[in-house]
């Protein structure tokens, strides 16, 4: 059994008490991975943005709403986890100020000032590297590895090109591509890249039955590595 970290669901950057910026994002693929986990045996912790869906309740659901309270949870929980699966679509900009009120109409054009977000797939990536350089590695159900981390990536063009240069930038070990139609839909479409850009599976359907082909994908090559012994 591993204990597996799953983020999910979107998150929000307020503008002002009342507003915010934020993504179609629903938590379903997120909820269908962390119920195919439990089903598998795994210990679920779950990073969850704002939604509607409902967790296993065998999962241990940890409520965030911003992007930095998304990264401030996973750094916590990520050291004492096998991997990490991000599902989860943090915004990738936040304003610069917030209001304090409700903007109100004036009559004129709003300028909002944005800055980018932590990235929080790199971050926790950066502390897995930091934990297995100059310190011990966790010693993970894994075998002792560190942990692992498999990222989505969700691409309009470009996409297996896009998906890979997000899977070495984020320093992921499987990274799994789908589009702008899986956004709160029940239904999806997704390929799994490994370091290579080789194709480890192409998944269509409902969310439910792709999140287990995808775990599947996982154990085989994260969870359970098959190796292979090259006799003379």
């Amino acid at each position: 059994m591993s204990r597996i970290l799953i983020t999910s669901g979107p998150t929000r950057q307020y503008l002002d008490p009342v507003r915010y910026l934020t993504n179609a994002s629903s938590g379903r693929m997120g909820a269908a991975l962390a119920e195919a986990a439990v089903e598998a045996g795994h210990e679920v912790v779950v990073v969850s943005g704002p939604v509607d869906v409902s967790y296993p309740a065998a999962a241990r659901v940890i409520p965030v709403v911003s992007t930095e309270e998304m990264l401030a949870a996973c750094l916590r929980e990520f050291p004492a986890c096998d991997g990490l699966i991000a599902v989860a679509a943090p915004c990738d900009y936040r304003p610069v100020a917030v209001a304090p009120r409700k903007i109100r109409k004036t009559g004129n054009p709003l300028v909002l000032e944005l800055a980018e977000t932590s990235d929080v797939v790199a971050e926790v990536a950066a502390c897995r590297q930091a934990a297995t350089g100059g310190r011990a590695p966790h010693k993970a159900a894994t075998g002792g590895r560190a942990p692992w981390i498999v990222a989505f990536a969700l691409e309009t063009e470009d996409r297996h090109m896009r998906a890979m240069q997000k899977l070495e930038r984020k320093s992921c070990d499987l990274i799994v591509v789908n589009g702008p139609q899986a956004m709160h839909a029940a239904d999806t479409r997704v390929e799994i890249l490994d370091k290579h850009g080789q194709v480890l599976g192409e998944f269509a359907g409902g969310k439910s039955d792709v999140a287990k082909q995808i775990l599947r994908v996982i154990d085989q090559q994260l969870i359970h590595p098959t190796v292979t012994v090259h006799r003379p």
